[in-house]
């Protein structure tokens, strides 16, 4: 085939390459960009395997001007391959304001089998610096293939540190203000940076920003949970490819979960989701975010509770001719349990001890008159010695397939055997209920949300939490390998498609 995706990204330093050897002349690293002086220039070797395949090039660049004051600048470029000329005195448009993408045709006959050479370089007339971003280089059948590398590479360094400051809303003369580091993980699996952030603390405390491309810079504001706003920035001081950086905090502050998307009427299993923002503040509450594929999601933590198994259920009466019979209390629908008695015991059976915390009783579809008003639940090691664990009285259901749960008082103790036992109903002379269940201590942290991709509708999404085996954190260079074989995975995958469009024209010829 003709070359391997191929690279230069100047927005950080050194610069990251893919398939590129880079050489400077007259130009320094700037922060965010490489900053050429007047004939300054950027030469990357590259190796193309078979030009032959290749019958145009897809050449991008990625530059700016910079101003002369408030005026315009000028630097104008001139791009050579192998020394012959691609284009000359090229003025990029904006100067000063955003880098622009120049997307120019290189034909392929000036490619050569090994090493290549591409040279980029401000001319010796300019005024102001060439900005230089970033390179890439694609077949022009492949188009967007490098980019698309550089993206995925970029995103494997995605713990990032943040020395932030602060200013008071609307006072643009007051000086900002040294705020604690913030620190932030974000990984649904897809290789994309975040373009904007927001989350909300357990205290209130809610953040919103918006990073530079390169995730040099952020900007943003930030309300206190006194309800105090300030506007917000924050510089980079340290970015690392996960588990690298994480370790800085507690690991209770990073969240990883198993992950279901919601769409053509089920569930269905997605990537792990890792979530890590460290303000200085409380544990987190909400995220939300937008990467830089367009891609959007929120996620809404909350505490989980396990749900123990009940295996037998057994009541004193059930009306059997209708199908209204306790079983009905265990398998989620909405068919229901009825008894012609104004006072009923339900035993329940479960898998295995458990100790629980709440139990949930749903109403059933019709007569109000029926529902349970008072009860007591026991607990039983044996099934036949009994323990009160709650009493309710006077309690009522406000409408119909009302989904109520109770909480027990006091330290849970562990119980195979659970009765409810009712002594009073609202009125009519039959108990009724549509669901009975029991639920253990907390399973941890889950969260509830939505998500969507770039031109598309929203879907749900939710996660449980990934139960993480003692060290919690994988080795470094275990994580860094791991992402190098998902990146190796989606680089074959597109030259397979590639060799399958080679394949498709020689046929046609």
């Amino acid at each position: 085939m003709g070359f391997e995706a191929t690279y230069a990204d100047f927005s950080v330093g050194p610069a990251r390459v893919g398939n590129a050897d880079v050489r400077l002349h007259r130009a320094r690293f700037a922060g965010s960009h490489l900053a050429l002086s007047a004939g300054g220039s950027v030469t990357l070797e590259f190796e193309v395997a078979d030009p032959e395949d290749v019958p145009q090039v897809t050449l991008t660049v990625t530059a700016l001007v910079s101003k002369a004051g408030r005026s315009l600048g000028y630097a104008p470029m001139d791009v050579f391959l192998q020394g012959e000329p691609v284009v000359e005195d090229l003025t990029v448009p904006g100067g000063g304001d955003l880098p622009q993408d120049n997307v120019l045709a290189v034909p392929g006959h000036l490619l050569k089998p090994d090493v290549n050479t591409l040279e980029i370089r401000s001319s010796a007339e300019a005024s102001t610096m060439l900005w230089l971003y970033r390179v890439t280089l694609d077949p022009v059948w492949e188009r967007g293939r490098s980019e698309r590398a550089r993206t995925a590479a970029a995103a494997r360094d995605s713990v990032f540190a943040y020395r932030t400051e602060l200013r008071p809303a609307h006072s643009s003369s007051a000086h900002w203000q040294p705020a604690p580091r913030l620190l932030f993980h974000i990984d649904r699996g897809e290789h994309s940076l975040p373009a904007q952030l927001g989350w909300r603390g357990a205290d209130g405390a809610e953040t919103a920003i918006s990073f530079q491309s390169n995730m040099s810079d952020f900007h943003g504001c930030r309300r206190d949970a006194n309800g105090t706003v300030h506007e917000y920035r924050g510089r980079v001081t340290g970015r690392w490819a996960y588990p690298e950086g994480v370790g800085q905090v507690p690991a209770e502050s990073l969240y990883r979960f198993h992950t279901e998307e919601g769409w053509g009427g089920g569930w269905h299993r997605a990537h792990e989701l890792r979530l890590l923002v460290d303000d200085g503040g409380s544990a987190l509450e909400r995220v939300t975010w937008r990467d830089q594929r367009g891609n959007s999601g929120v996620a809404v933590l909350h505490t989980l509770e396990t749900e123990a198994e009940v295996t037998e259920v057994g009541a004193s009466g059930e009306h059997s001719a209708a199908g209204e019979v306790a079983r009905n209390l265990l398998d989620g629908s909405r068919s229901k349990w009825l008894v012609g008695d104004d006072t009923a015991l339900l035993d329940f059976t479960l898998a295995r001890p458990a100790a629980v915390t709440s139990y949930v009783l749903v109403s059933a579809n019709d007569h109000p008159d029926r529902d349970p008003q008072d009860w007591t639940l026991h607990g039983s090691h044996d099934g036949r010695t009994w323990t009160p664990l709650d009493s309710r009285t006077g309690e009522m259901f406000d409408r119909r397939h009302l989904t109520r749960e109770f909480s027990l008082r006091g330290t849970p103790k562990a119980h195979r055997h659970h009765r409810l036992e009712i002594t009073r109903n609202a009125g009519a002379r039959e108990i009724q209920l549509a669901q009975v269940r029991f639920l253990e201590g907390p399973a941890g942290q889950g969260f509830t949300g939505y998500y969507q991709r770039h031109d598309e509708g929203p879907i749900g999404y939710r996660g449980t939490p990934v139960a993480v085996a003692s060290p919690t954190r994988p080795p470094a260079a275990a994580s860094r390998v791991a992402s190098e074989l998902e990146t190796a995975v989606a680089s074959l995958t597109e030259t397979a498609h590639a060799l399958s469009g080679l394949a498709a024209r020689l046929r046609e010829r």
